[in-house]
């Protein structure tokens, strides 16, 4: 596998979320923490900060069908239009936690993950085309990295703090999830397992917080490549460009010092002519209220 590029140098907290437009043809990554919204066009090989959220965390993110983005924030998801950067609400879930990862199923449903709170662990949700929100994972110690497996009857699901990533069932006529098993764990030595993506031949690409790498798994959860990162905290991976054959990483710098969290924590990575190739992400369709 190719050396990884730093593309943006910045020195972001939790860098997380990657996701690449193909409308606009730029991929958008978050600081969670500080609220930040990110734009990275590679013909320009520039970047810009795209919107701030005013003191609220900002997670994931998903491209509508429309074009637009949803932000999923502290328990608001918010609709941002890039064009326009114009924002408004469409759903607020009752949790008092942020969100974390979060992804598009094929119907427009968003699976929208919440951090452990105090004294209660996070849930998963499944936000629906109408604004309605269920909980369809209980008590799950960091929700994290998510994917559909090709043929679309397998759904993957990170539980960082657990060291797995499970496998379920998925029906896409109704966003079901069932039959949970564990398709692999990880050392508890060795960082912990967090964002994910799926490529089109069903491999997964984990990211690994305080492990310094991503790892790419076989459909079977056999490890079979790891690519290392100059950045101890990885924390997500997708793969994106105009010909879906470009990975994207993004790292967190959360003590502030890259003297002990490696000399690219913060930043944005990209790893080009990558031997296999990814697939479009499925667009969010939420009505506004």
């Amino acid at each position: 596998m190719a050396r990884p590029e730093r593309i943006v140098d910045i020195h972001a907290h939790t860098g997380e979320g990657p996701i690449w437009h193909p409308d606009e043809r730029r991929l958008y990554w978050v600081d969670i923490p500080a609220g930040r919204l990110y734009g990275y066009e590679p013909a320009a090989d520039d970047y810009e900060l795209v919107y701030e959220t005013a003191g609220r965390p900002l997670g994931g993110t998903t491209v509508e069908a429309d074009g637009a983005l949803l932000l999923f924030t502290d328990g608001t998801v918010l609709r941002f239009e890039p064009t326009t950067t114009a924002v408004t609400t469409v759903a607020e879930l009752e949790t008092e936690t942020r969100f974390n990862d979060v992804i598009a199923d094929p119907e427009g449903r968003v699976f929208c993950g919440t951090m452990p709170g105090e004294n209660e662990l996070g849930e998963l949700y499944r936000l629906d085309p109408d604004g309605t929100a269920a909980v369809v994972v209980e008590n799950v110690d960091i929700a994290n990295g998510m994917g559909f497996a090709p043929d679309g009857e397998t759904f993957y699901f990170t539980e960082s703090k657990a060291h797995r990533i499970y496998a379920f069932d998925y029906d896409r006529a109704t966003g079901k999830l069932s039959n949970r098993r564990v398709l692999l764990e990880t050392p508890p030595d060795d960082g912990m397992p967090d964002g994910m993506t799926v490529d089109e031949d069903g491999y997964i690409w984990s990211a690994r917080w305080n492990g310094g790498r991503i790892i790419k798994y076989a459909p079977d959860g056999a490890a079979v490549d790891e690519l290392e990162l100059p950045a101890r905290k990885v924390s997500s991976v997708t793969i994106g460009g105009p010909s879906y054959d470009e990975l994207y990483l993004t790292t967190a710098l959360t003590d502030g010092k890259r003297a002990t969290e490696g000399d690219g924590a913060g930043a944005l990575f990209r790893v080009s002519d990558i031997d296999t190739g990814g697939v479009p992400e499925f667009r969010s369709q939420i009505a506004s209220e």
